[in-house]
């Protein structure tokens, strides 16, 4: 696997380490964290496992090095271009696993417009932090409605047990934004309220829909 950003190196070690890994190619922009990668890969015994690059998204992986491409930890516009850049990863036999931190939407309109599918997606939770982490290969993706590029049919399918705090969260995001560009008055904001609005709408009605469901199903059980 290639592990985009890849900090100290802790999850290339972690994948070597438990077996779910034989190889990790680990990269970073920065040299700091590349040197205490490769520390840390030599202080737990899988450094002879492990390649280190000082390189930009994934411009030191070889195409056919790896089967698998790990972006975390960085925001979705980033990670699209990342993608985008490596046009190898639209052949057959590549699985991506994204986590953006944020513009969770942009890097989902990217994937369905650029022909990826998100195969599965569940969500985790850091504190009061709610992130989502994608499955994603090539092939099958179309491009996403407003809505759909916030919650993924992946997501919703998944019965994952954050979901509803989290299209709770989308909802209360979206309806701030709303608010604020219904002030403004140039052509781009017509755009703007139009797309988010969209998109408040389409997640106002998954949500109630999620809620209703939830309450026959509480009433069903007391029955």
């Amino acid at each position: 696997m290639a592990d985009v950003g890849c900090d100290h190196g802790y999850l290339g070690i972690y994948l070597l380490q438990s077996g779910q890994a034989s190889f990790v190619h680990a990269s970073d922009l920065r040299e700091m964290p590349i040197k205490r990668a490769m520390q840390n890969a030599a202080q737990y015994g899988v450094a002879e496992k492990m390649r280190f690059s000082r390189a930009d998204g994934l411009t030191a992986v070889q195409a056919g090095t790896v089967d698998t491409v790990v972006c975390a930890g960085m925001g979705g516009d980033l990670i699209a271009q990342i993608v985008e850049a490596a046009p190898w990863l639209k052949q057959e036999g590549y699985t991506l696993i994204l986590q953006p931190q944020s513009s969770g939407n942009d890097l989902r309109r990217y994937l369905g417009e650029a022909g990826f599918a998100i195969t599965e997606e569940r969500l985790v939770q850091d504190g009061r932090f709610l992130y989502a982490v994608m499955k994603v290969r090539y092939g099958g993706g179309k491009p996403l409605s407003p809505g759909r590029q916030y919650a993924s049919d992946a997501l919703l399918s998944s019965d994952d047990p954050l979901l509803l705090p989290y299209l709770s969260r989308i909802e209360h995001s979206l309806k701030k934004t709303v608010a604020g560009i219904s002030k403004g008055i140039t052509e781009e904001d017509r755009k703007k309220l139009a797309y988010y609005g969209a998109a408040l709408e389409e997640i106002s009605v998954l949500l109630q829909a999620i809620k209703t469901d939830e309450r026959g199903q509480s009433h069903a059980c007391r029955e």
